[in-house]
């Protein structure tokens, strides 16, 4: 097997396609991030990477707190949109149609449309160069009703979720397996 070296890049892929909402419940605005993850679970913490020429840079750094929102196929499109236009030009929650929720923890609204909003009190800001990493607590999670299982779970799948790859985005596909599902008895099912 032969590869190609490349110069050191941006190659891990598939990540998460988001909006993350900012401001508050007038003055608010959408940014679609794909830098982001989870990266401590206790205390539950995340972080998003956002450019620091983009409206929500200095929302996110004034107020100190933001909301990740998860996308899904049928928000696709109002996800790509979100991420091509500023808002310092349009109120992207009035132009694509999205509706703004109270938060349970913070003040800036989430995206009543996304099965999952992860509420982030910002912790610290680390600058990178082109981008600052604001890693932040979770502060409280919104779960649609609507994607909860008959065990009282969310059941991620059924919401539809979409993932970032080198420019497109992607439904995620079909499942393969529960964690520790390659040391499992045999005979167990899902």
């Amino acid at each position: 097997m032969a590869k190609q070296i490349w110069k050191p890049g941006t190659v891990l892929y598939p990540v998460p396609a988001v909006m993350v909402s900012c401001g508050d419940m007038e003055n608010s605005n959408i940014i679609t991030i794909a830098w982001t993850g989870i990266i401590n679970s206790d205390p539950a913490m995340t972080y998003i990477s956002v450019r620091k020429e983009r409206y929500s840079h200095d929302i996110i750094k004034e107020r100190g707190e933001f909301v990740i929102n998860v996308t899904t196929e049928s928000l696709a499109y109002a996800t790509d949109r979100c991420g091509v236009k500023s808002g310092r030009d349009i109120d992207k929650f009035r132009e694509m149609k999205l509706t703004k929720e109270k938060a349970a923890h913070l003040d800036c609204p989430i995206i009543s449309e996304s099965p999952l909003s992860i509420e982030c009190k910002v912790r610290e800001i680390i600058p990178l160069g082109v981008h600052d990493m604001f890693l932040a607590d979770i502060v409280g999670v919104m779960a649609d009703d609507k994607y909860m299982d008959k065990n009282g779970r969310f059941d991620f799948g059924a919401s539809r979720p979409i993932c970032y790859s080198h420019g497109e985005y992607y439904g995620l596909g079909r499942y393969i397996g529960k964690f520790g599902y390659s040391v499992r008895k045999k005979g167990r099912k899902r």
